[in-house]
């Protein structure tokens, strides 16, 4: 009887120091606690933090009419001019797709003239074969809602005057009834409605034969 009294006195005295070296499921640890270390600000390549974008530089704007299109923009950005934008100077809204099929016949700003390098450059040009005109033509205008006059105009650039809502039709003036595919390359003959007539969403009716020749 003293044997099993004992045996269990020392089994709960052995059960109490187990639990009682247990740990605590409900607590726990700390979260370590750090600090990311920081990184310095990388400046941009050539520049500091600090540093504010440099103006652009002032240069004199060189002459470059009667030279190639093409030449005359190599030109302009050998001296750092690289806004660079051409036009038809004839009026007719032509593309210049080949370069070198155009020479220079006007540029937007005067020869000589000190501007910063970011200003943009337009020259006006014409086909090597043409003949650069006296006086450049100017698109015409719808601003004040009445027709202009698109006579001698070319069919594109009547086009892209009028409202782009506006239904234009357009026929060879001439008896070969021939399909207005290039309209940079017809020229008005006759307009419906006239000339200083109220738009109005009035639909546009062109008759017109190619440059070089003459309207019926």
């Amino acid at each position: 009887m003293r044997i099993r009294v004992l045996s269990a006195v020392l089994l709960c005295c052995a059960t109490g120091a187990l639990l009682g070296c247990q740990p605590n499921d409900t607590a726990k640890p700390p979260a370590p606690s750090f600090t990311l270390p920081s990184v310095p600000a990388v400046p941009t390549a050539g520049r500091t933090p600090d540093d504010k974008p440099s103006a652009a530089e002032r240069k004199k704007v060189p002459s470059f009419v009667g030279m190639g299109l093409q030449s005359a923009q190599d030109t302009a950005q050998a001296q750092g001019f690289y806004a660079l934008t051409s036009h038809d100077a004839l009026g007719r809204d032509r593309m210049q797709v080949l370069d070198r099929n155009w020479k220079v016949c006007s540029q937007n700003v005067a020869a000589g003239t000190t501007v910063p390098t970011d200003t943009t450059l337009d020259f006006g040009a014409v086909k090597l074969e043409e003949t650069c005109p006296a006086k450049e033509e100017t698109a015409p205008s719808t601003a004040a809602g009445k027709m202009p006059d698109f006579t001698g105009k070319s069919v594109k650039a009547a086009r892209a005057a009028l409202d782009s809502g506006t239904s234009i039709t357009v026929k060879d003036a001439s008896p070969q009834e021939r399909w207005v595919l290039v309209e940079s390359n017809w020229q008005v003959c006759t307009q419906s409605p006239a000339a200083g007539s109220a738009l109005n969403g009035r639909p546009v009716a062109f008759t017109a034969v190619k440059f070089g020749e003459s309207c019926p």
